[in-house]
């Protein structure tokens, strides 16, 4: 039978035991599997089953059914604890990941990309909750600043065997995703066994919340999904089919990316407990502007490969903002609305993601740069929407509209 310990007992257990232990364990498993398969994907599916730009826009709309589903967590909820869930969906996530290369035809591809989509998503919802629930609202934006680097870091790892060993081993794709998928389902089910079900104090309710006073949170997250899938399915699959970047070159650029974020991302943190989520989430978006204009020039005036994956790195440190958004929700709701409102964003920040990738592989095959500067168009209506968030947002004050502006709490 599981141990049950309240969160206030936490800090009596063992340093290895606690929250946020767990926390950094999984922080570290859901990369070693997710971003490894998106570093492979690119060349996988060139290489392997010879898709295009409207083959892959049409997988990446299959990767995100489930995400679109995931308000289905909240009826999960009813029969599972929300420690368990995620540890299944990140033990599916890794299963799935594992098999992926013996499936290399396009219904193989579809399916078990489908699989590791519903641990992958099931595990984020789950995992966001439980963040905002573990942390406080003083630590929150710090820690989750540090699990970013966290994550990076052991990332880094498994990116730096690709570099190095890909040719000189003459690696297969079967191999590199049965251990890194392997890796994450080890971690998963260590966690279920080392770790006690932590009690939070406040119950989460197990119904759909929708409240209208979360509704600047719900715009962003819904522009945030649809600007996000844009770069995850395009900017990669650009640096493939543009520039000839092999897996090696490919992993490498992600390298770059693990590195930058390992150094920067706790300065994130840090930027958000000291400026504020308004400030530097209009820092993120101003900079998306910038990113994806330059990536349509990229098509439209003949630049160069070095710009191109400048561009990249310099899109993955803004997303590392992105945690301002968490800290946002955090500090305007209900402690009890925290679990529910998880999966209603998660489903939210989906909305075009069901739809926007098959519809933009066609656009793509006209005009790639159309599909990029349609980004920074939602970029920029982000930026526009973050000019309503105050300064120190509280219940009854989420956002400038609600009303005259409070005096900020000490």
């Amino acid at each position: 039978m599981p141990r049950y310990v309240a969160l206030a007992d936490a800090g009596r257990l063992p340093v290895w035991r606690r929250p946020v232990a767990l926390l950094v364990l999984t922080a570290c498993a859901m990369p070693l599997a997710f971003a490894t398969w998106s570093a492979l994907l690119n060349n996988f599916v060139i290489e392997v089953a010879d898709f295009d730009g409207s083959d892959i826009g049409w997988l990446h709309t299959v990767r995100e059914i489930p995400g679109f589903f995931a308000i289905a967590v909240i009826a999960l909820l009813m029969l599972f604890r929300e420690q368990v869930l995620g540890l299944v969906s990140l033990a599916l996530l890794g299963a799935a990941t594992a098999v992926t290369a013996w499936f290399p035809s396009m219904g193989g591809i579809l399916t078990i990309t489908m699989l590791s989509s519903i641990g992958f998503h099931y595990y984020e919802t789950v995992n966001q909750s439980l963040q905002l629930q573990w942390l406080s609202k003083e630590r929150a934006p710090k820690v989750l600043g540090y699990l970013v680097a966290v994550a990076s870091g052991a990332t880094l790892i498994a990116y730096l065997a690709i570099v190095a060993l890909w040719e000189t081993l003459d690696l297969s794709y079967n191999i590199v995703f049965l251990a890194s998928g392997g890796a994450c389902l080890a971690i998963a089910l260590y966690c279920m066994v080392a770790f006690p079900q932590f009690e939070t104090p406040h119950p989460q309710r197990r119904e759909m919340v929708l409240r209208r006073r979360y509704w600047l949170y719900y715009l962003l997250q819904f522009l945030a999904g649809a600007r996000r899938q844009i770069f995850i399915v395009f900017a990669g699959f650009m640096m493939v089919e543009k520039f000839g970047f092999e897996v090696h070159e490919v992993t490498a650029l992600y390298l770059i990316n693990l590195v930058a974020n390992m150094i920067v991302a706790p300065f994130m943190g840090h930027a958000v407990a000291r400026f504020g989520e308004q400030k530097t989430l209009l820092f993120e978006y101003a900079g998306l502007v910038i990113v994806f204009l330059a990536y349509g020039g990229i098509y439209w005036f003949g630049w160069g490969v070095l710009l191109a994956a400048t561009l990249y790195v310099v899109d993955h440190l803004l997303f590392s903002l992105a945690l301002a958004l968490k800290t946002y929700f955090q500090k305007i709701a209900d402690p009890e609305d925290i679990a529910p409102t998880a999966a209603v964003a998660f489903t939210i920040n989906h909305i075009a993601a069901v739809f926007l990738p098959a519809a933009l592989g066609y656009l793509w095959l006209v005009s790639p740069a159309a599909v990029f500067f349609f980004a920074a168009a939602l970029s920029s209506l982000s930026f526009a929407a973050a000019l309503l968030i105050p300064r120190h947002p509280r219940p009854g004050y989420e956002t400038r509209l609600a009303g005259p502006v409070p005096a900020p709490a000490e």
